[in-house]
This record gives C-alpha cells, sequence and structure tokens, in this order.
C-alpha cells in the first residue's frame, strides 16, 4: 500500500479541486434560480419533461444522472481491493462509520429539527418529506468527490480507492435495505420495486459500465493513457449532467422553494450538524486507534460527504422531481462542497494529533 501519490493522482496535481467542484454552491444557487425562473415563465417545459417516466423514473434525468455517476464509477479500482487484508484498520473505520452509524445519527438529528425544534416552521407533511431525503443523502457515503477532499489533506490515494471501492460494493447490498427500514420508521411508505429499481439504474448500471470500460481500455491502451488522458475526458460531462438535473429539478420545484424560502435554511442546519458529527466520529476513532493521518483523514471525508447524486437520483424516482424530498437531497449538494472545505482545513490543522507516516 506504500504507494507514491504521483503513481495515482498523476504528477501534474490532476486531482486538485476544479473550478466547477470549488464553487458548486454558486452554480447551485444559479441552477436554482434559472430552473425557479423557467417554472414561472416557461412552464410548458417541465410539464413536456414530465411526460417522460417509466415505473416512477424520469427518463431525461435518468440520462443526465448517468452522466453524473458513470464517470465516477471510471475512477474506482477495485483491483485494488485484494490489497484490503493489508491494512484493514482504516477500512473497519469507514465501514462502521459509513453503515452502522451514519445513516442512523442522520435520521435521528433530521427527525429532532424536523418534527421537534422546527416544529411551529415546518408543517407535518413537510417535515415527513425532508426526512426522507435527509435518510437517502445519510444512506449514501462519498464515492467521487472524496478523491479531491483526499488529495487535499495529502491522503494515501491508494487507500483511498480501496475505501471507495469498497463501500461502492457495500452500497450494492446494503442501500435498499437501510433507506427501506429508515424511511419505514418515519412513517414513509415507499414501493420496493422502485427503490429496488433505482438501485439497479443509478447504481449497478453505472458500476458495472465503469469497470467494463476501465477493463477495456486499460487493455487496450494501458494504465496511464486511462488515468491521465481518458478519464479527464469526461471531467464536464459531469458537471454538465449535475447542473442540467439541478435545472430541470428546480424547475419542478418553484412552488416549494417560493412558498417556502426559509426552508432551504431550515434543511441545511441538520445537513451541516450531521456531517461535523460524522467527521469527527471517524476522526477521532481513527487516532484512537493510531492509524496515520494520510488514512484517517480520507475516512473522515467520506462518511461526511454523500453521494448526492445517487440520493438525487433515488429521491426523483421514489416521490418525483415535485416532491420535498427531491428538494432535500439537492440542499446536501448546495451545502456539500462550502462544509467540506471547512473540515479540509480541519484535518489539516491537526495533523500533528496523528503519528507520522513509517
Amino acid at each position: 500500500m506504500a504507494i507514491e501519490r504521483e503513481d495515482i493522482m498523476g504528477k501534474n496535481d490532476s486531482a486538485k479541486i476544479g473550478f466547477f467542484e470549488k464553487y458548486l454552491t454558486i452554480w447551485v444557487v444559479l441552477c436554482m434560480v434559472i430552473g425557479v425562473l423557467i417554472g414561472m415563465y416557461l412552464p410548458g417545459i417541465p410539464d413536456f419533461l414530465g411526460r417522460f417516466e417509466y415505473a416512477n423514473v424520469s427518463i431525461p434525468i435518468a440520462i443526465l444522472i448517468w452522466l453524473m455517476i458513470y464517470p465516477m464509477m471510471l475512477k474506482v479500482d477495485f483491483q485494488s481491493i485484494k490489497n484490503v487484508g493489508k491494512n484493514p484498520k482504516g477500512l473497519f473505520v469507514t465501514w462502521v462509520t459509513n453503515w452502522m452509524i451514519k445513516p442512523f445519527t442522520m435520521f435521528g438529528i433530521a427527525w429532532l429539527f424536523f418534527f421537534v425544534i422546527f416544529r411551529s416552521l415546518i408543517p407535518a407533511e413537510l417535515a415527513q418529506d425532508y426526512l426522507a431525503g435527509a435518510i437517502l443523502l445519510g444512506a449514501a457515503p462519498c464515492t467521487a468527490m472524496v478523491f479531491v477532499w483526499s488529495y487535499l489533506t495529502k491522503g494515501n490515494p491508494a487507500y483511498t480507492v480501496v475505501q471507495v471501492a469498497t463501500n461502492d460494493l457495500i452500497i450494492l447490498i446494503a442501500f435498499t435495505p437501510i433507506v427501506a427500514f429508515l424511511l419505514g420508521v418515519g412513517g414513509v411508505t415507499i414501493p420496493w420495486d422502485t427503490l429496488i429499481l433505482s438501485v439497479i439504474l443509478f447504481v449497478v448500471i453505472p458500476l458495472a459500465g465503469g469497470i467494463i470500460t476501465r477493463n477495456y481500455i486499460t487493455k487496450k491502451r494501458g494504465l496511464d493513457y486511462f488515468e491521465k488522458s481518458f478519464i479527464p475526458k469526461f471531467g464536464n460531462i459531469t458537471t454538465i449532467g449535475l447542473l442540467l438535473t439541478l435545472i430541470i429539478i428546480f424547475s419542478f420545484q418553484g412552488d416549494v422553494i417560493l412558498n417556502n424560502p426559509l426552508h432551504i435554511v431550515l434543511i441545511a442546519i441538520p445537513l451541516i450538524i450531521q456531517t461535523f458529527l460524522i467527521f469527527f466520529i471517524a476522526y477521532l476513532a481513527s487516532k484512537a486507534i493510531k492509524l496515520p493521518h494520510e488514512i484517517a483523514a480520507p475516512a473522515a471525508m467520506i462518511g461526511a460527504s454523500n453521494f448526492f447524486e445517487l440520493a438525487v437520483a433515488v429521491a426523483i424516482s421514489l416521490f418525483g422531481t415535485e416532491s420535498p424530498a427531491a428538494l432535500a437531497t439537492i440542499v446536501g449538494v448546495l451545502t456539500e462542497v462550502p462544509v467540506m472545505l471547512i473540515l479540509v482545513k480541519i484535518a489539516n490543522n491537526t495533523r500533528h494529533w496523528f503519528p507520522e507516516r513509517k
């Protein structure tokens, strides 16, 4: 596992946070404004797009989400899993935090704020929908942006790949039952077939496509070409897919946003608290078992950040593009980058908490 950073990330610092990623919050706000304006003054557009559905899944949005998720799956090298047994402690921290703690603390914090603290500000029906969106975020640990957070904290890139790869595999079997259980506890009835279809569409298919593409291109052109030339071609496609998806969703969400502008802030508060909580749970656990910082920081970042593309996709599939649940997942996108950059700074300023790398 002692692989130098340049071997994975490239000597040109290609993993530095990009222009669009750095200002993602601004782009989300712009998409919100554009989408709401379209919904108000060009309602024919969302009405037209709303006709193209299959099994409650919006086909135009499904295509855009594939454009977002497929490039992320290309980055995951599942061959790295064969090295899991060499240093498993960091993986245990990631797995326990992401799958045994995070979904349930997200449920608890969101329920506390939406149904108790904000009871006078959020109607019970809306609170239940917002809770559903929060649950979807809590059950989807990060798979893509974590490579950026790992780089910015000088994380071990090879180990980060293993952490992400194993989480992607766990998503296949754990995401559906966890989401179904917590939504049921929250009083939300969901169709199992739609939830399973969502995981197949937005996890299994892109994951299989990424594996097949990676193996084919690597064998034909080599790993160096694949990582430094092939993958970068999809960078803008991912961003465009995300922004167009948000515009479409916000065009359906215009009435909810205009009638409840304060709700954007109210949704963000428990999501931000949850992000900091999960980061410190994983980070301090890593410190307690004396993991090096280059493993501890990415382990904490994976749990703190979310696979919001999957959460948005499943929210749309389960509840529709006009649902407040979808809006709650989008607020997760809105808060993701600025909060994670704060955590990157905290991780870098506390490097001395951890033992030196041997």
